[in-house]
């Protein structure tokens, strides 16, 4: 049964596009899992870090106004069993489209009739308290926020896991994961030994590296303490995942 996780965070900037696209590549790769990597985000980074295709047609949104069907736009990756749905300017507006709408699961329905081709699907939102997030996050599976530790960054944490449970009610269970994390810092200390049972994605050059190379980290430096640690928080997210379904 497929299984959608939304990567989702109020604020840019924590590495939200840098999991998603990594943990896609860990879904199609170290799970053999027939993935797809919706990009809902207009900057469209992960779009970029996959290689989209530039089509440069801006129907993104018309997916959601359903003049297109979704499986139109997705492109196939130099990755096997890995699949992305870009994302482009049009995206913009999207908000202002899903409040005219007035149809707050138009993305749930959209997702169950994608859910036949793929086992895994990994949705990058746009950061921010918005309608296109409340969207994804109504047909997660799985919400995993990105949080760097510090104290902002974890108020910012207390305020979507307020959002959810005011504006859903019960909504799919959220995972957050630290991340940019410096153990060098007295700061980032503090905030692991707060929360020692959060995964943690350290700050690293491979990270960084991806932008130039266009890739995960997995397929180039898989041994980096970045590569594995995302092999090890894409094995957790399998565990739970299957304790969900069990359950």
């Amino acid at each position: 049964m497929v299984a959608t996780i939304a990567v989702y965070s109020l604020k840019g900037g924590v590495g939200k596009t840098t999991l998603a696209v990594n943990l896609a590549w860990s879904s199609a790769v170290l799970s053999a899992r027939r993935t797809l990597l919706w990009d809902l985000d207009a900057q469209a980074a992960a779009s970029y870090l996959i290689r989209a295709q530039d089509k440069s047609a801006d129907e993104a949104q018309a997916v959601f106004a359903k003049t297109l069907p979704p499986g139109r736009l997705i492109q196939p990756t130099a990755t096997p069993n890995l699949s992305l749905l870009p994302a482009d300017t049009s995206l913009r507006t999207l908000d202002h489209f899903f409040h005219g709408l007035g149809k707050k699961k138009r993305l749930a329905k959209l997702l169950e009739t994608l859910g036949h081709g793929f086992d895994r699907i990994i949705l990058d939102c746009a950061p921010g308290l918005t309608e296109t997030a409340d969207q994804a996050m109504r047909a997660a599976t799985l919400i995993l926020v990105p949080v760097i530790p510090s104290p902002l960054a974890r108020r910012a944490f207390d305020e979507v896991v307020a959002h959810l449970a005011r504006e859903h009610g019960r909504h799919a269970p959220i995972l957050p994961v630290y991340t940019m994390v410096d153990r060098r810092r007295g700061l980032h200390l503090l905030a692991l030994a707060a929360e020692p049972e959060w995964p943690v994605i350290p700050m690293a050059s491979a990270v960084e590296t991806m932008t130039d190379r266009r890739q995960a980290v997995g397929e180039f430096a898989p041994r980096s303490p970045a590569g594995e640690a995302f092999a090890s928080l894409w094995q957790g997210i399998e565990r739970k995942l299957a304790t969900m379904k069990a359950g």
